[in-house]
């Protein structure tokens, strides 16, 4: 390797590692005001100019009785886990409907999904809201409702998972079709088994979004915190009096919150880049 080659890369390293720090300074802030508690005084006040180093206090409140956490954390995971499943089946659906199938106005209605794509959801937010309590499906139905709003429109997501369908040959389902396979037979028996990395990375995608949504959770909860998500619950901790109290509790829960996302990504990430990479072929 030349004398050039080497400087450029010794160069390329520092940068990358400097984003890295720079990237990863938050969470390592995030774990470490997590294990930090607060001294208190014999009166009973809590002073928050003398941290202690090291302690479980914010934990150990996530777990007790006091703390509505974990009905939280539950009230996310089973929108997170309903949209995830919908919304995954809607997409493959419509893909694969757009991919193999030829039918009259196709076209226009992908590029007016596509055109409709591009406003932000939260325009609709007083509609929805309007309509969604005409059903019952806000504050105590909160969480039906969030479902609701995470897969009725998903199949407007189309456009990677139909790319990645249209790598697949066609002549497998004119194969299939000759043996006597019906399209839904094609589908679930040919389609779907050469199809892992767009499912789970359609999977994960629809699995974030709920996860971390704040704006649709608070509006469609809206104050009754039985139906709030975690992302709700502990933006009402960090907007208290008491913010520095509950600061630490907030990079607990935080944590806690990161946990499934990151186990999922770390197992499912080279089916992820095969799903993104294999979807932007075609279009």
């Amino acid at each position: 390797m030349s004398k050039r080659a080497k400087i450029s890369n010794t160069i390329t390293y520092i940068i990358l590692i400097l984003i890295s720090i720079v990237w990863l300074f938050p969470f390592v802030c995030l774990i470490l005001q997590s294990f930090r508690s607060y001294i208190t005084e014999p009166g009973g006040q809590v002073n928050y100019l003398l941290p202690k180093t090291f302690s479980l206090d914010s934990y150990k409140f996530l777990f007790s009785k006091e703390c509505q956490f974990f009905k939280w954390y539950g009230n996310t995971l089973i929108i997170a886990v309903f949209v995830t499943i919908l919304q995954t089946i809607f997409v493959l659906m419509v893909s694969y409907a757009l991919s193999r199938m030829r039918f009259k106005g196709r076209e226009l209605l992908m590029r007016f999904w596509l055109i409709l794509g591009m406003f932000p959801g939260f325009l609709t937010m007083i509609c929805l809201y309007f309509l969604l309590k005409q059903f019952g499906l806000t504050q105590q139905g909160a969480i039906p409702g969030l479902i609701l709003i995470g897969f009725a429109s998903s199949g407007m997501g189309y456009y990677v998972c139909k790319g990645y369908f249209d790598t697949i040959p066609k002549s497998l389902d004119e194969a299939a079709r000759i043996d006597g396979a019906n399209r839904f037979q094609v589908f679930t028996i040919m389609l779907i088994p050469l199809s892992k990395p767009i499912i789970i990375y359609t999977a994960l995608v629809a699995f974030m979004a709920p996860w971390c949504d704040y704006i649709f959770a608070s509006y469609i909860a809206f104050g009754y915190s039985d139906s709030y998500n975690v992302a709700v619950a502990m933006y009402r901790w960090v907007m208290t009096n008491d913010y520095q109290g509950y600061f630490t509790r907030f990079c607990a829960g935080g944590l806690l919150v990161a946990v499934p996302i990151t186990i999922l990504f770390m197992c499912l990430q080279k089916y992820y880049v095969e799903g993104v990479t294999g979807g932007a072929v075609k279009g």
